[in-house]
């Protein structure tokens, strides 16, 4: 009889100690999140009555002002940033095209196999955080995500298909979103780059924007739809981003920088909004010198005085000399051709460069609009969606945007 009370006693003492430790070491299902770009997707472009189904998230759940990029403002630096919560600098995707001096290997945006090699990725994608910590991921296209070592791509993936139709890349999620438990992932990257191709082909104001505007808001509607049919709206986080803005150029507005370099001999980064220069090493001071005497609608810094506020100067791969356009200006170093009428990659502070954030499900306020938000802040706000420890060498916090979170009673 003793011996039964002494046994009754361990088992309710060890059922206490249970109750009382913390609900993350026995984790309840995981949430499901779907972070979704709409490439080149400017901050106003929800406010030319095209966007039912975003208008719908903002009302049921989270609405940005705008988000800022990292600079440059440009796609596959941005993607970056967002998925590691670091700025361009430090995760080392320092502009689409990269040229690295040290062992001459290049890295050029698309679906280049080269693109693959881990090297390139210094950051920590959040893909990568949460499968260490027993989360399932995939992605149904996003820069970074066919990395070739297989610990750093997630479980699911598809190598990227810029002329996959929408449609089926929505039908993929769903399908994914039905595979048995353990093999379903509980978090799945989705990409479209339409209203990034018409922007820089027609420009921000042009009817061609407002249809590819309209297309990508109905796809969102699509997938609402997918999701309901398979009874997986209600629990779903989605959240809704865009890597940057667009602003309208000319063909009048461009400053031929090679004009200013004859007879130098350098290497270029970069066309547009802004392009590195390197020179011959002993001639960097001079190129710079004659750089700066011709300035005129652009800004010539070396690398180390690069402004702070742009966290572009700690990268070895970035240039010696960094020109920087204003906004709607090209730099280029070449005879123009075709140019289009619409470009990003300014300055990131600049309200036509920065992008969409809306966020809807269990985990998010309801009917919450805020102000601009920070897209490095994306990768830790993730981190506590799924109750996972972040990288701690990020730039990114929690505490400039947890705030859009649902409080816990």
């Amino acid at each position: 009889m003793n011996n039964r009370c002494h046994m009754a006693k361990i088992k309710f003492l060890f059922l206490s100690i249970l109750i009382s430790l913390p609900h993350t070491l026995f984790p309840a299902e995981k949430p499901t999140f779907i972070l979704i770009s709409f490439d080149g997707f400017r901050w106003d472009y929800t406010e030319r009555g095209l966007t039912p189904n975003l208008d719908f998230m903002a009302q049921n759940g989270v609405k940005a002002s705008s988000l800022k990029p990292t600079y440059p403002s440009k796609t596959f630096p941005n993607h970056l940033s967002i998925v590691t919560g670091m700025h361009t600098e430090n995760h080392g995707i320092i502009y689409n095209d990269i040229n690295d001096p040290f062992s001459g290997k290049e890295y050029r945006i698309g679906s280049d196999p080269a693109n693959r090699d881990s090297r390139w990725y210094q950051g920590e994608a959040i893909w990568e955080t949460l499968r260490r910590q027993g989360v399932r991921t995939a992605s149904y296209f996003w820069p970074g995500s066919e990395i070739e070592m297989a610990e750093r791509h997630p479980d699911i993936f598809e190598h990227y298909d810029h002329n996959l139709p929408y449609e089926t890349r929505i039908d993929g999620v769903i399908e994914w979103l039905q595979l048995p438990v353990g093999t379903r992932p509980d978090f799945i990257t989705l990409y479209f780059h339409e209203t990034d191709s018409y922007g820089h082909g027609f420009g921000p104001a042009s009817p061609q924007i407002n249809r590819a505007i309209a297309r990508l808001d109905l796809m969102l509607g699509r997938l609402f739809t997918g999701l309901k049919k398979i009874d997986q709206f209600e629990q779903t986080n989605i959240v809704v981003v865009s890597d940057h803005g667009m602003t309208a150029i000319g063909e009048k507005r461009v400053v031929r920088v090679d004009k200013f370099l004859a007879d130098e001999k350098y290497e270029v980064m970069g066309y547009g909004p802004m392009i590195g220069i390197r020179p011959v090493e002993s001639r960097i001071e001079q190129v710079y010198h004659n750089l700066k005497k011709q300035e005129f609608h652009f800004k010539v810094y070396k690398r180390e005085d690069v402004p702070i506020w742009f966290h572009y100067s700690n990268h070895p791969f970035i240039p010696p000399l960094i020109l920087i356009a204003e906004m709607g200006w090209t730099l280029t170093t070449e005879p123009v051709r075709n140019m289009g009428k619409g470009n990003h990659g300014y300055d990131n502070h600049h309200l036509d460069m920065h992008a969409v954030f809306h966020a809807m499900g269990p985990a998010f306020k309801k009917g919450y609009t805020t102000g601009t938000l920070n897209n490095i802040d994306i990768y830790p706000l993730i981190c506590r969606i799924f109750e996972v420890m972040p990288r701690q060498n990020i730039d990114g916090r929690l505490d400039r945007i947890g705030f859009i979170l649902k409080e816990e009673n």
